[in-house]
């Protein structure tokens, strides 16, 4: 077993690096995990945003009746929860449907009717009241439920992407300055989102945070995930789309979450929709065969290393 998921990590890995210039060809990646996510009392049903955190290896995601944030592996196996104690008055639905990590244990969740982003400390067991967060907002359309479906820290520069559902469908970025009683926000539209032609915007990734993009053209590109539409576009800041992977067949579940991995490894979440349980789903991008090639040729010149040392 440790030697598969070494495998599918330099698979991945690989993947990646073969197409680090431009983009990362969606069309390269596949289903290689699908996994039921626990419902954990009312937490874990209706996942609606999932995110990922380098630092802990793990996964955060939300369900949209807002009743907190749980911790699970790379498998969806529950480590821990944090429960929201409050959110602010001005809200009847604490709908969390964006969620992204910022790293050190802070996270950033966005309500959507509200447009606002909230950030917390996670504290595994423990509780947070959003309602007294420091908070900003990413738009100021009027309260409904067609705003803010996503959002995604960008490390380079402690940016961040959000997207609009519909009427209007928005990509917009900018930065956010979080603060007691509401901070500032530069967040304005990249571009007309209508070019993209979905019918509407669920969640957005960016893809800085792939190491084999790093100092190229697509650690710039963005994830965009189109519940209405099945679909996931990889896409330039000037809303050019790069690649696309369909969806129709990977689950009749709602897709309503993305985010991305160091290696390149996508993970998505759906709405148990009338099922049992929310489901984690994993694309990896699979390697050209000369891709696998070399790799293969790494592991054997391995096997001789560890021979010899024996």
């Amino acid at each position: 077993m440790k030697l598969m998921h070494c495998l599918v990590a330099l698979a991945a890995l690989a993947g990646s690096a073969a197409h680090a210039a431009n983009s990362i060809d969606l069309s390269s990646y596949t289903v290689t995990g699908n996994y039921a996510l626990d419902t954990h009392g009312t937490l874990g049903l209706e996942a609606s945003a999932v995110t990922y955190a380098r630092d802990r290896n793990s996964l955060f995601f939300v369900g949209d009746e807002g009743g907190g944030v749980v911790e699970v592996s790379l498998t969806g196996q529950t480590l821990s929860s944090m429960s929201f104690s409050g959110w602010p008055a001005a809200t009847r639905h604490n709908d969390a449907e964006g969620l992204t990590y910022l790293g050190g244990g802070v996270l950033v969740v966005a309500e959507e009717r509200l447009q606002d982003a909230f950030r917390f400390n996670y504290v595994a067991g423990g509780s947070v009241s959003l309602a007294d967060a420091p908070w900003a907002s990413i738009s100021d359309y009027a309260y409904a439920n067609n705003g803010i479906e996503g959002i995604s820290y960008d490390p380079r520069d402690g940016s961040f992407v959000s997207v609009k559902q519909d009427s209007p469908m928005e990509v917009r970025a900018g930065t956010l300055s979080f603060a007691a009683g509401g901070g500032i926000s530069t967040m304005t539209p990249l571009f007309d989102a209508n070019q993209l032609g979905l019918s509407s915007l669920s969640d957005v990734q960016t893809l800085s945070p792939i190491d084999a993009l790093a100092g190229t053209a697509a650690a710039d590109n963005l994830l965009v995930l189109s519940l209405g539409s099945q679909t996931l576009l990889e896409i330039d800041r000037a809303g050019n789309t790069l690649s696309s992977f369909d969806l129709s067949g990977v689950t009749s579940q709602a897709i309503e979450g993305v985010t991305v991995d160091e290696l390149g490894r996508i993970y998505l979440v759906a709405e148990d929709s009338g099922t049992p349980n929310s489901r984690l789903f994993v694309l990896t991008p699979v390697p050209e065969p000369e891709t696998w090639a070399m790799m293969l040729v790494g592991l054997a010149g391995l096997g001789y290393r560890l021979r010899r040392r024996a």
